[in-house]
Parts: structure tokens; C-alpha cells; sequence
């Protein structure tokens, strides 16, 4: 437990899953190029080349991403939370002195380093809600990362909706938010987000599947909810207020499930299964039969030891990079994310050629359809990876039963 964290409750784990959604809500800031690119591209008098060259520094922070994996394994969740969000402060927070003109335009080659670390900070709050939400949900690794990565997904168009509403667009107040709103959300989850013990039984397994679902529905509200207000155009000063009043509400709906964790947790607790009891006499083995034992316990640790882990289980750097699951990922991303990457960076440009004063909406319905490819992406790994380990366990069996045939043992 870090310095900062309270006292384990039975609630605990899903309110720190609750934080690690608004933690993702709040950390897609690395897409939001396009609603803030023309202010720079004016200030800063750039030509479409170097503004291009701009948020290739800000996507080479993403590169980065490999640090804050690292200290995952030696650092507390707490710890690359503040070091997130202290990040993400300071690069955004730069970048909204230029554009809000509280300070003259700096060299390119410092804001290159300052946007490079505006989007480094978004690798750190990933891996500290991916990392820690995944050890305390092991069995439902797929519903995790589906709900986690559509909240990143939808967070562009929640900052973009939410500017919209209250700042109609304005660039300098969209790079406030974007410095100060998931400085304050990562803060917030270093109380409350840290490692817990999965779930010990079926009634626990059974409680986790239902709860996901919840957030399964509640995510896609949220991604409905948007989606409206984008499609509906033009809204009024007061309407806007309500949109955002509405969304905070929904946003805030998850926090249902730790509270109900609470207030049933003598009737959970008594659903339960009891551990079967042993009993009191058992028949002594002799001295050989123990050394048998130990041998055999012995030989199964070794084994385990030396075996390399499986898709699913943990991995080391060294055993991750000995697997060809790892460089077919990696090449996968090296081809494929940066095509999307190209597009949502020069939404805001093409927008203006096309002759729209506001490109953001398309930003936000960018963000939106994304969102549904996260979740459904991730339901769909935890289907077949469930299909996979069927198999393997059939045909684990069945090499069972043939050796007993043959061997007797």
C-alpha cells in the first residue's frame, strides 16, 4: 500500500476501477491535436510541414511508453500516477501559456519537446489503471481492457463536447482543461487505485461478470449521450449547460457499484461458500512417504519455475521480447496505429480546407465510433481467449487419460 492509500474495505477494488475509468476519460488528450493545431499553426507563423512535424513530437511521447512500463514493476501505482499527471500538467500547461498568449511563442524545437511530453504523460496513467485493474480482475482481462480503452477512446469527445458546451471551441480554454482535468482525476485516483485481491470463488466470479456488464452498458451510454448532442448541431447557451450537467451525471453513474458493494456486503459475504472443514484426526505417513512428498512438490516448484509464462499470465521484459505474440503486436502497431494517428492529427486542417469554421465534431465522432470498436474488440478477446484456454484444457485431459491408460499412473 502506498502512502497515500486507505485502509482496504470490500469496496475498495471497484472504487479504484471507478477512478480508473475516469482516469481513461481523461487521458485520450493525445488525440485532441486537431481542436487546438490551427491556434499554434497562427501563433507560431508554421507551415503545414512543421505543424506536421509537431505532432509527430507529440505521438514520438507515446514511444516513450516503454519507461513507464518498466517502472510498473518497481514503482507504486500511485507513484506513475503522479508522475502522469505532472506531466501532463506541465506539457499542456506550456502549450496553453502560448496559445492563450500569456507568454510569447517559444522555439519550435522547445515546444517539440513539451508536446513530446503532453503525450509521454498519457503512457503513464495507461499503464498505472491497465496494470493494477487487470491483477485485480485476472479473469476478466477482456472486459477490462475493452471498458478501459473505450473511455480513452471516448475522452476526446467528452473534452471536445464538454469546450464546446461551456467555451464554444475556444483553443486556450481546451488546453486548460486538458492540463488541469487529468492532473486533478490521476491525484484523486492515487487514494483510491491500487492492488487487491481478485476474486477467491464462483460467487465472486459470478458478481464480477454482472458488475462488467453494468459498465459495459454504462460506457455505451455515455457514447450514445455524445453522440446525440454531436448529430443534434447547434445548441443553445443553456441547453449546452445541461448537455454538460448530464454528462458529469453519467460519468459519475459507476460510482453505483462500489456503493452497492457496501451497502450489500453482509449478504454478499453470507452467500459465501464456506471453506469445507478437515478432519480433526488424520492418519500419520510414515518417513518415506513425506521425503516422497516433499520430492514431488519439489520437482512441480522447479518446474513452474522454469516453464515460460502463457498468453495471459505475466512476462517479464526478456520473456516478453523472447515471444513472437510480442513482435507481431509490435509490428501490427508500427503499421497499423499510425495510419489513425495521421488521420485524427490533421482532422482540424482538412476540416478548414473542406470550408467548416469548426472541425471538432468530427473529432468527437471520431472519438465516438472509436469508443465502440474498443469495447467490442475487448468482449470479443476475452470469447475466444475463454475458447482457447477450453481447448487446451480438453486436450490437457486427454493427454491425462492416455497416460493413465498406458502407464497406470
Amino acid at each position: 500500500m502506498g502512502p497515500f492509500s486507505f485502509p482496504t474495505l470490500p469496496a475498495a477494488k471497484w472504487l479504484g476501477f471507478v477512478t480508473a475509468i475516469w482516469v481513461q476519460a481523461t487521458c485520450g488528450n493525445n488525440y485532441t491535436f486537431s481542436n487546438y493545431s490551427d491556434a499554434l499553426k497562427s501563433l507560431m507563423a508554421l507551415t503545414q510541414l512543421q505543424l506536421n512535424n509537431l505532432s509527430v513530437a507529440k505521438d514520438v511521447g507515446k514511444a516513450f511508453g516503454l519507461l513507464s512500463g518498466l517502472a510498473s514493476d518497481r514503482l507504486p501505482t500511485s507513484a506513475i500516477l503522479i508522475i502522469g499527471s505532472l506531466e501532463g500538467l506541465i506539457g499542456y500547461g506550456v502549450q496553453w501559456l502560448v496559445v492563450s498568449e500569456k507568454i510569447h511563442p517559444l522555439p519550435y524545437w522547445q515546444m517539440c519537446i513539451f508536446l513530446c511530453m503532453g503525450g509521454n504523460s498519457t503512457t503513464w496513467m495507461n499503464t498505472a489503471v491497465l496494470v493494477t485493474c487487470m491483477r485485480n480482475f485476472p479473469k476478466n482481462r477482456g472486459p477490462v481492457s475493452g471498458i478501459l480503452k473505450g473511455y480513452v477512446g471516448l475522452s476526446t469527445a467528452i473534452f471536445t463536447d464538454i469546450c464546446t458546451a461551456l467555451f464554444s471551441s475556444k483553443p486556450s480554454a481546451f488546453l486548460l482543461i486538458l492540463a488541469i482535468v487529468p492532473a486533478v482525476i490521476c491525484l484523486t485516483a492515487v487514494l483510491f487505485l491500487r492492488e487487491n485481491q481478485p476474486a477467491s470463488g464462483p460467487v465472486e466470479d459470478r458478481q464480477e461478470t454482472e458488475f462488467f456488464r453494468i459498465f459495459n452498458v454504462l460506457a455505451i451510454a455515455v457514447a450514445v449521450y455524445l453522440l446525440v448532442f454531436d448529430i443534434t448541431g447547434n445548441h443553445g447557451h443553456v441547453l449546452s449547460l445541461y448537455f454538460a450537467v448530464g454528462l458529469i451525471f453519467l460519468l459519475a453513474l459507476p460510482l453505483a457499484v462500489p456503493l452497492y458493494v457496501v451497502l450489500f456486503k453482509s449478504k454478499s459475504n453470507s452467500d459465501i461458500e464456506q471453506p469445507s472443514r478437515e478432519p480433526l484426526l488424520t492418519p500419520q505417513k510414515s518417513s518415506t512417504e513425506k521425503q516422497e512428498i516433499v520430492t514431488a512438490i519439489v520437482k512441480v516448484e522447479d518446474a513452474e519455475r522454469n516453464r515460460k509464462p502463457l498468453i495471459g499470465e505475466e512476462h517479464t521484459v526478456m520473456q516478453m521480447l523472447q515471444t513472437y505474440d510480442f513482435w507481431i503486436l509490435f509490428a501490427s502497431f508500427l503499421c497499423g496505429v499510425g495510419t489513425g494517428m495521421c488521420v485524427m492529427n490533421n482532422m482540424g486542417q482538412m476540416g478548414l480546407a473542406l470550408g467548416f469554421n469548426d472541425a471538432s465534431i468530427f473529432v468527437s465522432l471520431m472519438s465516438i465510433w472509436g469508443f465502440f470498436g474498443r469495447i467490442v474488440s475487448g468482449l470479443l478477446s476475452e470469447y475466444y481467449m475463454w475458447y482457447v484456454c477450453f481447448l487446451t484444457s480438453s486436450r490437457s485431459k486427454t493427454i491425462q487419460v492416455f497416460h493413465f491408460l498406458f502407464h497406470g499412473k
